[in-house]
């Protein structure tokens, strides 16, 4: 890809900020200063990234359980969701979403969603509402391979492809729904063949690079806008740590996780790919990883400060009115 060198240090900006989020969720969570279940999308980040730079913000996102590193590559103020996750009036949602309900529709974040494959759906609404109102805008749908096993999935992708919508379907493939090997509950080696039986163009990513994931979103994105219908990507990724905070993952085999995360971290990896280019010098890096630090450090302490909704608001925003 033909990107320069600011191009490439807003790149790994994003994904430095994804990371260092979800480290820093690790450790408050650890420290019970944040409670509830808690996802980290760490190992990930180039699948979120690659794919929301091909994006506008009028185009559309829908996340999954796993939906803070959707919500970075999208946009969303870090500030903001860091104060949702300590539930104070300052929060993306005011304090009432939490992680798993994370959402700024003025970004086009239609909203994380803790039911598996929840978000699929919501996507393929939003991709007709763009081809009935002509915007040529796209909807994404990020979910992962026990998605595929829904039958929202199976639905959503048939009418996708029959209606032509303007879709992205982004298969997170890491290996394990919840804590069942993918192999284990699907009966075909690349979810992406699946995508034949709806008619429907599929590519494979390796979702540890972000230059193949962003490739291939970008040439699945100008055909979804130029009216020639979704796409189903798969991207083969890993979540660095268990399903949720506190998981033993007794499940996963210890030498191979180790191998993802020593030899296959997408951000060393990038970082390799542009120094070695000669585009981007080393030192750049690492100032932005102390940039990204200070900011999740301010953006605690300015959470941890706010206060928590009024009791008054509880029934604010639960029902929509339609004027």
């Amino acid at each position: 890809m033909d990107l320069s060198r600011d191009d490439l240090i807003g790149v790994y900006r994003r994904m430095r900020t994804i990371r260092a989020f979800e480290e820093k969720l690790l450790e408050l969570v650890s420290q019970g200063k944040i409670g509830g279940f808690m996802h980290l999308y760490a190992g990930e980040e180039a699948v979120a990234v690659g794919v929301c730079d091909q994006l506008g913000d009028d185009d559309y996102v829908g996340s999954t359980h796993r939906g803070h590193g959707h919500c970075i590559a999208k946009g969303v103020d870090i500030k903001g969701m860091v104060a949702e996750l300590f539930g104070r009036s300052t929060g993306t949602n005011r304090g009432k979403g939490g992680s798993m309900h994370i959402a700024d529709v003025d970004r086009g974040m239609l909203g994380a969603n803790g039911i598996v494959g929840g978000g699929i759906p919501l996507v393929t609404g939003a991709a007709l509402t763009a081809q009935v109102q002509g915007t040529q805008n796209v909807a994404v749908a990020f979910f992962g391979d026990g998605a595929t096993n829904q039958g929202q999935f199976h639905e959503s992708l048939t009418m996708a492809s029959n209606w032509k919508l303007p879709a992205l379907y982004v298969c997170e493939n890491n290996g394990f729904g919840e804590f069942t090997p993918t192999e284990f509950a699907v009966p075909v080696k690349d979810i992406a063949d699946r995508a034949t039986s709806y008619g429907m163009r599929a590519a494979i990513a390796d979702g540890m690079d972000y230059f193949d994931v962003a490739e291939k979103a970008a040439e699945a994105i100008k055909l979804a806008r130029d009216g020639e219908g979704p796409t189903l990507l798969e991207c083969k990724t890993y979540r660095f740590h268990g399903h949720f905070v506190g998981d033993p993952v007794v499940y996963r085999n210890k030498e191979e996780a180790e191998d993802w995360i020593q030899n296959r971290d997408p951000l060393a990896l990038f970082e390799t790919k542009a120094t070695e280019a000669g585009i981007v010098e080393p030192d750049a890096f690492r100032t932005i990883d102390g940039e990204v630090d200070a900011l999740m450090r301010e953006a605690v302490e300015e959470a941890d400060a706010a206060p928590f909704p009024d009791p008054s608001e509880i029934m604010t925003d639960v029902y929509v009115r339609y004027e």
